[in-house]
């Protein structure tokens, strides 16, 4: 994606993009895997699967890693649910 491109593209656009980038290193060294959802006002709802269903470190890798992750590039992002 260019810099231009990537100015026009909307915030749902953008952070599947970085979503896209997560998930690939949940895939190689976890087995497991992230997906975009929904973004409505600050709220990112997110699909976890892989060997994320029902791993116990879950909650850890959703809101340490991805939550932490996003809000570093979506500061207006208050909360990461999965769903």
């Amino acid at each position: 994606m260019s810099e231009h491109s990537h100015a026009l593209a909307s915030p749902e656009e953008r952070l599947t993009a970085l979503l896209d980038n997560i998930s690939s290193y949940i895939e190689q060294y976890h087995g497991g895997w992230v997906r975009f959802d929904s973004l409505e006002g600050g709220v990112l709802k997110v699909k976890l699967g892989g060997a994320c269903q029902g791993c116990a470190l879950t909650q850890t890798t959703l809101q340490g890693w991805i939550a932490g992750t996003v809000r570093q590039f979506f500061p207006e992002i208050t909360e990461v649910r999965a769903v």
